[in-house]
């Protein structure tokens, strides 16, 4: 497969989605689009397990959302329900099939929830996860949001919210997000360990079993009053001037100034 992210399948079962785009793997729409592309390859019915990943040896597995694609302007929302992020971030979640993270590397922004949704984490024991928007000035998506609690504890995603300081593996580990923290040097052959057990299991009953835990990790109703509200907040700050700061301090690659308004 031509473009940002290379698609394999070992040994006729694990299907490897590969990302390819420069030193940092930033979220750009061409990479989206290419995951996304990928994905819906990897609904072949002969493949039991996928493996996400960067190529060895990088020191980053993604930065995240590419912020040179958001809007300088702000006023609108590019991380609404059909933004390319979102979009792949559902396949993940609804592949019939389980998707492991192979990560080694710093993991920054909405790469975080990309690895996230992932349904198993193998990581190098040097990884380290960054979820930035406030330092950027950024609001994240509600969904996003409730992708997050899904999977981590509300106090450590507040830290990892309010401070936007790198958190380093083991703490994801020993809260049970990441199930396999080792040397650089076994993170492959672990990450296609764990897809080989996998490929053994019966598909029907995993992607069964899949389906009903994504069903139940999102059985969380909102009002619509509250989802209007979250949504004005989000807008309010699409339109501010904090807003066009982080956005111009990243560009200038400078600490930023905000302000409040």
């Amino acid at each position: 497969m031509n473009g940002k992210a290379s698609v394999s399948v070992l040994e006729g079962k694990i299907g490897v989605l590969t990302m390819h785009h420069g030193q940092v793997n930033a979220l750009s729409h061409v990479l989206l689009d290419d995951l996304a592309e990928a994905m819906g390859q990897m609904r072949d019915p002969g493949i039991r397990a996928v493996v996400l990943r960067a190529e060895a040896g990088v020191k980053v597995f993604s930065a995240g959302y590419d912020v040179r694609e958001l809007p300088t302007e702000g006023g609108s929302d590019p991380l609404g329900f059909a933004a390319p992020l979102r979009q792949l971030i559902r396949q993940v979640q609804q592949l019939p099939k389980p998707v492991i993270a192979m990560v080694e590397g710093s993991v920054w922004g909405g790469a975080c929830e990309l690895v996230f949704a992932c349904d198993l984490i193998a990581a190098g024991e040097d990884t380290t996860f960054a979820f930035t928007p406030a330092k950027l000035g950024i609001p994240y998506d509600l969904q996003g949001m409730v992708n997050f609690l899904a999977v981590a504890g509300s106090h450590l995603l507040k830290e990892m919210l309010f401070l936007a300081q790198p958190i380093a593996v083991a703490r994801l580990e020993a809260c049970g997000i990441v199930n396999r923290v080792v040397p650089r040097a076994e993170l492959e052959s672990c990450a296609l360990d764990l897809a080989r057990g996998i490929a053994r299991n019966s598909s029907l009953v995993l992607e069964v079993l899949k389906e009903e835990l994504r069903a139940l990790g999102n059985a969380r109703p909102l009002e619509a009053e509250t989802h209007e509200r979250l949504q004005a907040l989000r807008r309010r700050v699409y339109g501010s001037e904090d807003y066009r700061e982080g956005l111009r301090a990243f560009l200038e690659k400078r600490a930023p100034r905000f302000r409040g308004m």
